[in-house]
């Protein structure tokens, strides 16, 4: 049976490119077939010419339906464009980081030759992660609908000036303040903008959907994390002529005028990433962050039996 790997990255750095030649040419040495979009194929063709390993093209060659697992080589950024790319079908992600903290990604560049070695054998697990329905009304018309995979962030449009909001919970005020903005985050995001602003690193098994201010003027500007069955919204006030923006994943972008309201709910079509490593949650984020773990002795070994 004919296996293809969709192998995608960010052809603009040369460290990305290089990788790329490198992943397909391995996938091509084990009988895998390399799969690329055609703008990223061609920039690795025209950068490795007659060595270029033999690729087919997305949308050309096979359609998403014929890929097997897409390899992802980037930081965060490029994951969360290669979300975009394959949502909606069963294609798993599994990502090499070649950025910073790279949370999304399972593995790191120096492991690339182990990575391919495991996605030969079939030797990892997929999970899902939750998403989030974006909508953005005025008064009575939706105006925009998207979604997010990390979160969706209200933000002022003006550096120089505050936006005035609401947040919401199930249809009910919780609070009213000034400020930068408010992200609503997923488990996933907690890492990520929310995690900048101030909010708490949620286990990605847990489910739940967070609400972080940013920078706001008041005295009661916790973040909150709410069930992922309720409904979130942020309303930007009339009571000053402040617009927004809305960024979601930092990728897509909507103009909030003051009265817009942004909503957000759990999404049912979630993003399913791949794993190599079976290391808890709690290893990862000390490793991501490089945190302090010295004095630790673990937990204290029982003996068996009661005296």
């Amino acid at each position: 049976m004919t296996r293809r790997i969709l192998v995608l990255a960010h052809t603009g750095r040369r460290d990305a490119m290089t990788a790329a030649q490198e992943a397909c040419t391995q996938l091509h040495h084990a009988g895998l077939i390399p799969v690329m979009r055609v703008e990223e194929l061609k920039d690795i063709q025209d950068e490795y010419g007659v060595l270029a390993a033999p690729t087919e093209t997305l949308g050309v060659d096979v359609g998403l339906e014929g890929i097997e697992l897409g390899m992802v080589l980037g930081g965060d950024g490029t994951i969360l464009r290669a979300a975009e790319l394959v949502r909606g079908s069963e294609v798993p992600l599994l990502g090499v980081n070649l950025g910073h903290v790279g949370f999304l990604a399972e593995s790191e560049r120096a492991d690339l030759t182990e990575t391919v070695r495991r996605v030969v054998d079939r030797d990892y697990t997929v999970e899902e992660r939750m998403t989030i329905d974006v909508q953005v009304w005025q008064g009575d018309v939706l105006v925009s609908q998207t979604w997010a995979l990390n979160e969706a962030a209200v933000e002022k449009a003006s550096r120089e000036r505050m936006i005035e909001v609401v947040m919401e919970v199930d249809g009910r005020p919780v609070s009213s303040f000034g400020c930068d903005g408010v992200v609503m985050a997923t488990p996933t995001g907690s890492t990520a903008y929310a995690f900048s602003s101030g909010g708490p690193v949620v286990w990605p098994e847990l489910e739940a959907l967070l609400m972080v201010p940013i920078s706001a003027h008041a005295l009661f500007t916790k973040p909150l994390v709410i069930a992922p069955t309720s409904v979130l919204a942020v309303e930007i006030l009339t009571r000053t002529d402040a617009a927004g923006v809305l960024w979601c994943d930092g990728r897509r972008t909507v103009h909030l005028p003051p009265g817009a309201r942004v909503e957000v709910r759990r999404c049912g079509t979630p993003v399913r990433l791949a794993r190599t490593l079976l290391s808890p949650f709690s290893e990862r984020l000390v490793n991501k962050f490089s945190l302090p773990t010295q004095g630790w002795r673990g937990p204290a070994s029982h003996a068996g039996g009661t005296s």
